[in-house]
C-alpha cells in the first residue's frame, strides 16, 4: 500500500480531475481532512503538497482563501506550424490564431532591448559570448493568464542589415518572414526541449505557484549561409502542451478528414 498521504492526494486528485471539484473551489480545511481521514496535519500538509507541485490546487492567505483548484487552460501549441516553409506565416498571427481555435482569447505584451548574449547562446549563433545581440521578447497570455514567454536574440550585425528587428514594436509580418524578404530565408530549424524548474524570473513573470515545472524550448532558426536567430520560450508546464507534425502533414489532414 502507498503511504497514507499518498493516498489522500490520489483521491483529492481524482475528484479534481472527475470535476466534483470546479476551478477556483476550496478544499477542506486541513482540520476537515485531518477528522475524514483520521491522520495528522503533516500527512494532510504532504498529501495538499503533492497537489501544489502537480499544479492542481494553490495555497491562497488570508481568511478568504485556502487551498483553490487552480484553472486548467491546457493550450496545444503545435510548433511545426509556425514556420511552415510554405507560405512562412507571421509567428504572432500563427499564435494568435492556434489560440482564438481552441476557446481562447489571446494577448501579449512585446519589449525590444539590446542585451548580451549568454554563452549557450552566442555559441548556438556562431557569435562570441557577451556579444551584443537584439532582443525581443514576447509575454503571452490565455484569458489574461501569462502562459508562456518567448525571447528571441538575433546577432548584432544582421541587425545592422535589417534594422527593423530592432523596432520597439512588434513586426506586422512577422520576424520569419521579414528576414526571408531580406535574403535570409529560414529552410531549416533545430529544436532542444527541456522540463526544467523556473527560474525566479521566470516564476513572476508567469505568475507560477511553487512547485510548477516549465517546458523550455530552444529553437535555432538557420538561413542556407548561417544561424540567423535563437528563439527561446519558456512554457508554464501546467498549461501547455507541444505538439510536432514531421513528414507530409496532408496525409495526417487526409487520413483525420476520412474519420
Amino acid at each position: 500500500m502507498p503511504p497514507k498521504y499518498r493516498q489522500i492526494a490520489a483521491e483529492l486528485r481524482d475528484r479534481i480531475i472527475s470535476g466534483h471539484f470546479a476551478t477556483g473551489d476550496r478544499l477542506p480545511t486541513e482540520q476537515r481532512l485531518m477528522d475524514d481521514y483520521g491522520v495528522s496535519r503533516n500527512t494532510v500538509r504532504l498529501a495538499t503538497a503533492l497537489l501544489v507541485n502537480e499544479g492542481l490546487i494553490e495555497r491562497v492567505p488570508g481568511r478568504l482563501g485556502g487551498m483553490l483548484v487552480r484553472a486548467q487552460l491546457m493550450l496545444t501549441y503545435h510548433a511545426s506550424r509556425a514556420e511552415m516553409p510554405h507560405g512562412l506565416w507571421p509567428e504572432s498571427d500563427a499564435w494568435f490564431g492556434e489560440v482564438q481555435a481552441q476557446g481562447y482569447q489571446p494577448s501579449q505584451r512585446f519589449e525590444m532591448r539590446i542585451a548580451e548574449l549568454p554563452a549557450e547562446l552566442a555559441e548556438r549563433l556562431g557569435v562570441e559570448a557577451d556579444s551584443p545581440a537584439g532582443l525581443r521578447r514576447c509575454i503571452r497570455m490565455v484569458n489574461g493568464q501569462p502562459s508562456s514567454l518567448q525571447d528571441t536574440w538575433y546577432p548584432m550585425d544582421l541587425c545592422e542589415q535589417v534594422p527593423e528587428l530592432l523596432s520597439p514594436r512588434d513586426i506586422p509580418q512577422g520576424t520569419t518572414r521579414l528576414l526571408a524578404e531580406r535574403g535570409f530565408p529560414q529552410p531549416a530549424v533545430e529544436d532542444d526541449l527541456v522540463a526544467m524548474m523556473p527560474a525566479p524570473e521566470h516564476v513572476q513573470l508567469l505568475n507560477l505557484a511553487a512547485g510548477t515545472p516549465v517546458l523550455a524550448f530552444t529553437r535555432t532558426g538557420f538561413a542556407p549561409s548561417r544561424p540567423v536567430r535563437v528563439s527561446v520560450t519558456i512554457f508554464a508546464g501546467h498549461l501547455n502542451r507541444v505538439v510536432y507534425t514531421l513528414g507530409d502533414a496532408d496525409v495526417i489532414a487526409r487520413h483525420r478528414d476520412g474519420q
